[in-house]
């Protein structure tokens, strides 16, 4: 599955961006990961493509929400009260996963071994 992603900026805390992920092909869940200067890349969200079921990494739950439109193929994160420790290269991929366990091991996956891995878009958050 080839996949597209944009939305990514410069953004001051506390503010908002859009994510979106274009698809062609299938897969049953999609997501996102992202990896900050000097940091592991780390699983954020994901969302089934099927019943629309979702994961959210810890650190996102409340601010960040993942939603499809499976009319366009298009996955989206919306991304408020942005932080700091948010700024990261935030790549879309599929195959995704539902658990934090899940999560943490295709997180250390090569993107080769993905079905699919976007180009990444860079979010930066800073006043």
């Amino acid at each position: 599955v080839q996949l597209q992603a944009s939305g990514g900026g410069l953004v001051k805390p506390g503010g908002s961006l859009r994510l979106s992920c274009a698809a062609s092909g299938f897969s049953y869940a999609i997501g996102w990961f992202r990896q900050a200067p000097g940091k592991e890349r780390e699983g954020v969200s994901c969302i089934s493509t099927d019943d629309g079921t979702t994961y959210y990494t810890d650190s996102v739950k409340g601010r960040f929400t993942i939603s499809r439109d499976n009319a366009k193929n298009t996955i989206y994160l919306q991304m408020n009260s942005l932080k700091p420790e948010d700024t990261a290269v935030y790549y879309c991929a599929a195959p995704c996963s539902f658990s934090a366990q899940a999560m943490g091991v295709m997180s250390k996956v090569a993107p080769a071994e993905f079905d699919g891995w976007g180009q990444g878009t860079q979010v930066t958050v800073s006043s």
